[in-house]
Parts: structure tokens; sequence; C-alpha cells
């Protein structure tokens, strides 16, 4: 069997001292220099197995103060499913109530790949919506919704965030244009966050995430909206509920 790489031994070492509590939350971890010289490793060695951990939620770097454990966050049980407040695009939290911040952007052209998710020609316009989602006030997820302006140009319902149904959803939304939504389609990908994303949602750089690119159908099949949905893997953990049809 081949050897495991001496970053990830060095990795589980400071994981389990960690996880037994040698170093409190908060406490500041020895230098790289002298855990290196513990394990009997070279300090690149040392600081690979450390920006796992980083990565993994388990330690936090400070700039010119050192690398400390970091406090743990509860994550919330985010459910997508189907059957929940009977819409097909609903999201839930389990014991929290959310809020979110909004600004959308009329007349975006439609990049190539938008376009095609959204069966439109590159460069159509379209509105564009950035939302951060939060928590407690803590930002727990982001997401960049794009609706073609062919269909909800002119409509109350334009601006996602405005009018009679602010704030309601896609498919409350389009109900009231006559458009009935019958499918959601949602590949989820793992992810490091961009330093972009970091800022925004308050993690590292680097962070794993979970991206969900989902895009939402009316009863012809005809696209309505697509998103890209951003959630931090530390602050939250997705779950797909699926209704068993008898």
């Amino acid at each position: 069997m081949p050897r495991e790489a001496p970053y990830l031994a060095a990795a589980d070492a400071l994981r389990t001292r960690i996880t037994a509590g040698e170093w409190a939350t908060g406490q500041r971890l020895p230098s790289r220099a002298r855990l290196a010289g513990e394990y009997g490793v070279g300090r690149n060695v040392m600081q690979r197995a450390v920006d796992l951990l980083i990565v993994e939620g388990l330690l936090e770097g400070r700039a010119g103060s050192g690398t400390y454990v970091r406090t743990p966050r509860e994550r919330l049980r985010v459910v997508r499913s189907r059957r929940r407040e009977r819409s097909l695009a609903a999201l839930t939290e389990r014991g929290r109530a959310g809020s979110w911040d909004a600004h959308s952007e009329v007349r975006v052209p439609a990049p190539p790949e938008i376009a095609e998710r959204l069966a439109i020609a590159p460069g159509d316009p379209c509105v564009h919506t950035h939302y951060e989602f939060l928590a407690d006030g803590q930002p727990v997820q982001l997401s960049s919704s794009w609706e073609p302006l062919a269909l909800t140009g002119g409509t109350p319902i334009m601006l996602p965030e405005r009018g009679p149904l602010a704030g309601k959803g896609v498919v409350e939304r389009m109900r009231s244009i006559g458009v009935h939504v019958e499918t959601v389609i949602e590949l989820p990908r793992p992810g490091r966050a961009t330093q972009a994303q970091a800022n925004l949602l308050g993690i590292g750089t680097g962070d794993l995430i979970l991206h969900i690119e989902r895009t939402i159908h009316d009863r012809d099949g005809r696209p309505v909206e697509t998103a890209d949905i951003v959630i931090p893997d530390i602050r939250r953990e997705v779950v797909y509920e699926f209704a068993v049809e008898r």
C-alpha cells in the first residue's frame, strides 16, 4: 500500500490532539517550526497540515499572531424539499428565522453558460439578483439568480424583491403572471470558497462550500430562472427530502 503523505499524517496527529482538548478553544498553537520539530517533518509539511485543518474549520489563522483553535460553530440544517410549503423550490431552516439582503440589476446580458441554462441566446437581457442570506445576523448563504427579461419585463414581478410579491419566491411570483412552475433541477457540487465568497460569508479562502446549480422550469419545460447557490459547509448541512409516490 502507498505510504500516507507526511502532511496528512501530521494533520491526523494534530486533529487528534485538538479533539482531545489538549488546546482549548481560542488557544494559540505552538509555532509551526516547533510543531515540525516535534513530528520530525519539514516546516512546509507542517504548513500544509495546518492549512488543511484551517480548511476543515478546526483552526484559524490570525495575521501576525499565529494559529488558534477555532470556536465551534453550529451547523444549521437546511432541508430542500418538494413538499415543504407546497413549493418545489422551497428551502427551509429548522429552528432559525432567516433574513436576506438582495440587489437586482436589469438588462444584464446573459453570459454564455447562463444563456445555455435558460435556453436563450447569449447576450439576451436578464434580471440578475444577488442575495446574501443571514441567520442571527450571520451570513450563511449566497445566491446569484438570473431571470429572462423577455419573461418578466413590464410585469409587477420584474424585480424579485420589489413590488406586490417581493420576497415571495419564484413559484408564487411566476404564478401571478400565468407561468406555472413544474420542476426544479439542482446540481450540487463540493467546492472551495473564492476570496470574494469568503469575504461575503466571513469564512476562510479555500474553506469547503457546497455549490448548487439550480434551474426552475415551467409546465412546458421552459427554464424561467436559474441560480448559483453557495453554502458554507462549516455553517450549514444540506438535506434533500423526497416524498414517496404511492
